[in-house]
């Protein structure tokens, strides 16, 4: 299968060299086409979604990494360096004019999110070579992972992908590094992956799924864990509610749980805003307390 080897989930990037957007779609080691360019199958399904359908809009793309990552050929191997993360936690943005009003405020809120909380700072475009560009085409909502180099697109399709501040922060936090909280290598003690309710494809098997290490072509790729040696949580607990884990529904074939808590009582994501420990892996992988003026932040 793809060993695209990261830290997940609020898990930052370890390797994955670069995350480009090319024009073409490729087959991952699972025999699932991923799309390297955006797609209006994804925009269509979103155009349909509501709130009441149990899973979150960026959880809609069948051809998109993890449902709204836009991978490229390079996102396979190889050492991700500081080159991939915002230089001190600067985040240039510019923001197409084709939102509304109501929707550029919930971008907004979603940044001054990360100014109260974190280090990161968004900072309007002023000539930067490396800049984030949000824009809303009805392609589904979806990002790169971390800084990939020049104008790097971050699609919010409207309505669906801008009816929480908490996605806007989820596809942010992608194009700052983090991957899906769910895929973390620790994750079976805390959550059980329902495969027999994942959406299948032609060679999986029937029943249950412990491994995944053959060629699948439904959405199991999409709960495949990264080992211990390649995947750092930050030193933070595995989270139930950071706003990049998965909801208990996603890329269900029939309606069930794909993701059932071991914990009794706990909701699994949220998509309101950053939860405590997303805000502690920001401040750890970014050095908040300790880079620019080497006081706390």
């Amino acid at each position: 299968m793809w060993k695209v080897v990261v830290v997940v989930g609020l898990f930052a990037l370890t390797n994955a060299v670069s995350v480009g957007q090319s024009t073409e779609n490729e087959v991952n080691d699972t025999g699932e086409a991923i799309s390297t360019s955006p797609n209006e199958e994804t925009g269509v399904k979103v155009a349909k979604w509501t709130p009441e359908d149990g899973v979150n809009p960026e959880e809609l793309g069948d051809t998109y990494f993890e449902g709204d990552i836009i991978l490229s050929s390079q996102t396979r191997n190889g050492l991700v360096n500081e080159a991939m993360r915002w230089k001190n936690g600067i985040v240039p943005y510019t923001i197409s004019d084709d939102f509304n009003y109501k929707d550029y405020n919930t971008i907004m809120a979603a940044m001054e999110e990360y100014h109260k909380k974190t280090c990161i700072k968004w900072v309007r475009w002023s000539g930067e070579k490396d800049y984030v560009h949000f824009v809303p085409a009805n392609t589904g909502c979806w990002s790169s992972v971390g800084k990939v180099g020049g104008k790097q697109d971050l699609n919010l399709q409207t309505p669906g992908c801008l009816t929480k501040k908490g996605t806007v922060i989820h596809e942010m936090l992608h194009a700052l590094g983090f991957f899906h909280e769910q895929n973390r290598h620790e994750r079976d003690k805390y959550v059980t992956i329902k495969w027999q309710n994942v959406q299948r494809g032609t060679n999986s098997p029937v029943g249950n799924c412990p491994d995944i290490d053959y060629l699948l072509s439904g959405k199991e790729g999409n709960f495949e864990k990264v080992t211990a040696e390649t995947a750092d949580g930050q030193g933070v607990p595995y989270d139930y509610g950071s706003v990049m884990h998965y909801s208990a529904k996603a890329f269900s074939s029939n309606g069930q749980p794909t993701i059932v808590s071991k914990k009794k009582n706990v909701q699994l994501g949220q998509r309101e805003g950053l939860s405590a420990g997303d805000i502690k892996k920001i401040r750890k992988m970014y050095k908040c307390g300790t880079t620019r003026s080497g006081t706390d932040e």
